[in-house]
């Protein structure tokens, strides 16, 4: 490999693989102190709050990219109406997080003080630090940007250590606090790193007319994004007994985990992909053939590996966690159309297309819904991961017709634009 995105991929592959380590450390210690009961409970709500959060932005940190990605100038405009949505929103998506928690999800038996705090860093603090990276993989600093997002994560895993370590009675209780109180000091470090302040409050507004139309697509699809990745550990919450949900939760945080380089690859590549996707040129194609080739070649290999490495899983989880393995593999089988899905998607957003994406991401979390209800009645966690695979897959191939309509449309215009000059006869001149 050679060329910026790709020397931009190994380098934020080098933090994500830090980043795999610190999400392996946080769920094994997590896992092992919770048990799977309460780790089942506590991955549904966690889970529900990490998709809401998705939303508290409206999708403005995808515009603040896109727009520092074409001149860096433009984000102090951006921010001025970025700053009060995501705070608007985010306080409306954590009263909603909390009334489906004490309603639908009554049967995990979570705190009320513990959901407020989970909500809290996944859906006020966790989006702003997000605006802070966007800025960041907009200026090309794609790695920085990984790393600013994964700093939470680390220090989260060192809050699951301590309790781990302390053992204190109420063992949830205090790990919702170290993660709240983890997302609020990693926004104030990220803070610092940005090459200016944010706008004063005096500076803000709230978005006009214009600019909601401009996020709302972005907003619809960050949600159905994550929706897939994240709903189904509420789904399993809801639909399995708590034990269950915690063996399928663990074993599907692990293969998420474990296609991170995916999503180096899609993120090195995401400003070029903005820049020149408006283009009517052809060159985007030699790069998107490269990074489905990619995403072919690395999911496979992956997604064998995982099989072969399943049992040792057992082992590590411990004998609470039997059975897990045998979830892992059948995940296996869901690896190659994760990564497939999530560069279609992005392809698609840098295209400004961004309700196409909507839509094949829309039938995927429908197809979840529907399947993971019917096959957990009768296979239980091994019906969730067979739900997940089937939705990965409708997403992954729905996606991919897609890009390739949005190639042949814009092969038409060139094509017509080409045939336009030809038969146009030159002006005299005179």
């Amino acid at each position: 490999m050679k060329g910026p995105i790709a020397l931009a991929t190994l380098r934020t592959t080098a933090v994500l693989g830090l980043r795999l380590l610190v999400q392996a450390g946080t769920l094994l210690l997590v896992a092992r102190m919770l048990g799977p009961r309460a780790f089942g409970a506590f991955s549904g709500v966690a889970a529900l709050a990490v998709v809401l959060g998705t939303l508290s932005t409206f999708g403005t940190h995808l515009v603040l990219l896109g727009e520092v990605a074409k001149d860096a100038s433009r984000r102090h405009a951006v921010l001025r109406y970025a700053l009060p949505t995501t705070l608007v929103c985010g306080s409306l998506l954590l009263a909603i997080h909390l009334a489906i928690c004490l309603l639908a999800l009554r049967e995990a038996g979570i705190a009320p003080h513990v959901l407020l705090l989970l909500g809290l860093a996944e859906i006020l603090v966790q989006p702003l630090v997000v605006l802070c990276a966007s800025e960041h993989h907009g200026l090309g600093r794609i790695a920085q940007s990984q790393a600013l997002i994964m700093l939470p994560m680390l220090l989260r895993l060192v809050a699951a250590a301590t309790v781990f370590v302390l053992q204190p009675a109420d063992v949830l209780g205090a790990y919702a606090w170290g993660y709240a109180l983890a997302s609020i000091v990693a926004l104030l470090c990220v803070l610092g790193t940005l090459p200016a302040a944010w706008p004063s409050i005096r500076q803000w507004r709230l978005p006009r007319r214009t600019d909601l139309l401009n996020t709302a697509g972005f907003a619809a699809l960050n949600i159905t994004a994550a929706g897939p990745t994240e709903i189904d550990k509420t789904l399993a919450t809801r639909l399995l007994p708590l034990g269950g949900a915690g063996l399928y939760a663990a074993a599907a945080r692990i293969i998420g985990a474990a296609t991170l380089p995916i999503s180096a690859m899609t993120a090195s590549a995401l400003p070029r992909l903005f820049r020149e996707g408006q283009d009517r040129s052809g060159r985007p194609s030699h790069l998107l053939r490269w990074m489905f080739g990619a995403a072919c070649g690395y999911s496979a290999s992956l997604a064998a590996l995982l099989w072969i490495a399943a049992p040792v899983f057992d082992w590590i989880f411990g004998s609470r966690y039997h059975g897990i393995a045998q979830v892992i593999r059948w995940l296996c089988i869901a690896v190659p159309g994760m990564a497939l899905r999530r560069v279609a998607g992005n392809i698609l957003m840098a295209f400004h297309r961004p309700w196409a994406r909507f839509g094949f991401e829309l039938s995927g979390l429908a197809s979840l819904v529907v399947a993971s209800i019917l096959a957990t009645r009768h296979f239980g966690a091994i019906g969730m991961s067979v739900a997940l695979c089937i939705s990965e897959w409708v997403m992954a191939l729905f996606g991919i017709s897609l890009v390739i309509a949005a190639l042949s449309r814009q092969s038409g215009i060139r094509k017509m634009s080409a045939s336009t000059q030809a038969t146009t006869p030159p002006e005299s001149g005179e």
